[in-house]
């Protein structure tokens, strides 16, 4: 209350702050997936290219995944890729295949059917996940009917660049993602794969909110030997900016999150069953049980069965049948990492912090890898000398298992920004004390602004550096902060209405490379 304004003799209360305003943390992991999902609607509401927060997996199901039917009827299927098999005429040196009856036949997905989304979320929530943004480019498009050639890179036509790019721009508005993942970009062709990373790379530089997780083509069914030309693909499609903000893992990574009650005969040749008859029936090994059970199928009578009483009858009456669901299975288990890498992130801010490298440690749900890279396949993809583009493994280790093994992002060279935590960190930091400063926006320009910022900024750090956040035997060898006319203003930037405040953090680095050394010396006595 300003004394002047007291007009009326009165005893008059003045309340008087003891507390100065405080920085409020941002939060660091909340990822937003841009994708196509089964459904965008809620309510009779559409969602599609609406930016949605979710904060668990029902929510997801609510709104971007299919009604279920009333009982008894089976669920309703989320995702529903459709595969082949192709007879070859000797055993196929590139793809997925099995051998039934002395014949080779290549296991084939509809490209058109392929996709990555509804599953990365999956993977995401089985990893700890909890808030996270939708961008639903729209629904599922309509299988070609026709298997894609045997060790072909996937390329979906029903993906498109537009769409992904469509949905990237609406994040925009949203200042809380702090991750921006397309599961589907590697659906993409190379060339249209490339401009949307670098979409990416910009916007993320733009907004200075969120960091991007890339995943690799070819990282799903990579050559043993020429693996590295999809790297080297790869480095060339991300061009040369911000490449702080972005980060990749790689290869693919096989999961369980599709079980066998998720793929069955309706899965296979588009749902013709028909052509599943010569493979469970055949004239050199007849399995009549099976032939009934196709039958019954094809032309119901009585009271017709449901698919999932229908595929576990096939699966008790042909161990064949078995064998191709179980093909199918694996085949469609192998998903990006940037989801699961998600959820890893999510896990280990909350239960570390920001500045805890996401690295050795496992992802849950991820049971097997598409190839096992040794350490050194590895120094090539985590320093490179020509574009400095890190590239981190997920590798396998005896008696460990599956391990995230690298913690860079793309701007591997540089000193600064070489770590992924290090960049995600300044992010949290930057945007936290951002956040906080606009309440002084329009207070005079003075010494007690000065000071309040200070001692504001001041008493956040120093709870960083106290989690660990930040190196130093003391606070004042973590961090400094100034604001004040001769040490980061002039004159003239107060009459413009200039309040400048440097802020210098010492930023903990992770421990990448160990060198214990030892050495052998003579015996003395005591």
């Amino acid at each position: 209350m300003n004394p002047s304004n007291i007009k009326t003799p009165g005893v008059y209360i003045n309340e008087v702050n003891s507390f100065p305003n405080s920085v409020v943390p941002v939060a660091t992991a909340v990822p937003a997936f841009v994708g196509y999902t089964p459904q965008a609607a809620y309510e009779g509401k559409s969602y599609t290219n609406v930016p949605t927060k979710i904060t668990s997996f029902a929510e997801f199901q609510a709104i971007f995944c299919n009604p279920n039917p009333p009982v008894p009827a089976d669920p309703a299927k989320q995702y529903n890729p459709q595969y082949y098999l192709v007879q070859q005429k000797s055993q196929p040196e590139e793809g997925d295949y099995m051998l039934i009856e002395g014949d080779y036949y290549s296991i084939v997905p509809d490209p058109n059917t392929v996709y990555y989304l509804y599953n990365s979320i999956r993977l995401f929530y089985e990893n700890g996940g909890g808030d996270a943004y939708i961008v639903s480019v729209g629904t599922y498009g309509t299988p070609s009917g026709n298997p894609m050639k045997p060790g072909d890179q996937i390329v979906n036509p029903n993906v498109q660049l537009n769409d992904l790019t469509n949905g990237l721009a609406l994040l925009k508005n949203e200042q809380e993602p702090t991750m921006y993942i397309c599961p589907e970009a590697t659906l993409l062709s190379i060339a249209d794969n490339g401009t949307l990373m670098e979409a990416m790379l910009l916007q993320c530089a733009e907004m200075q909110t969120a960091i991007s997780i890339f995943d690799i083509i070819g990282g799903r069914d990579p050559d043993p030997i020429l693996y590295t030309d999809d790297i080297t693909t790869f480095r060339n499609s991300t061009g040369n900016n911000r490449l702080d903000y972005g980060t990749a893992y790689y290869p693919f990574v096989g999961t369980t999150i599709m079980q066998n009650t998720d793929i069955d005969y309706t899965n296979l040749f588009g749902g013709d069953v028909k052509q599943l008859v010569p493979l469970l029936n055949p004239p050199s090994n007849p399995n009549q049980n099976a032939e009934k059970i196709l039958s019954n199928i094809e032309n119901p009578t009585g009271n017709p069965l449901t698919v999932s009483q229908y595929n576990a009858a096939l699966l008790n009456a042909s161990s064949t049948y078995a064998m191709i669901i179980n093909h199918v299975l694996a085949d469609a288990n192998i998903l990006p990492p940037s989801g699961g890498m998600a959820g890893v992130i999510t896990n280990t801010d909350n239960n570390e912090g920001v500045w805890k490298a996401p690295a050795n440690t496992s992802i849950v749900g991820v049971s097997s890898l598409p190839i096992r890279l040794s350490s050194s396949q590895q120094e090539d993809l985590n320093v490179d000398a020509v574009s400095g583009k890190s590239i981190n493994a997920i590798r396998f280790f005896n008696g460990q298992g599956i391990l995230v093994w690298g913690a860079r992002t793309l701007d591997g060279n540089s000193q600064d920004w070489r770590y992924l935590s290090v960049r995600r960190t300044l992010i949290f930091l930057e945007q936290s004390c951002k956040l906080a400063a606009q309440a002084y926006v329009f207070a005079p320009n003075d010494k007690n602004t000065w000071e309040a910022v200070k001692a504001m900024i001041g008493s956040f750090l120093t709870n960083v550096w106290k989690e660990g956040g930040l190196q130093g035997a003391s606070a004042a060898d973590a961090f400094s902060v100034e604001c004040g006319l001769g040490s980061t203003m002039t004159s003239e930037d107060i009459l413009n209405g200039f309040m400048n405040v440097t802020i210098k953090v010492a930023v903990t680095h992770p421990a990448e490379f160990i060198v214990i050394s030892f050495q052998q010396q003579m015996a003395t006595s005591s």
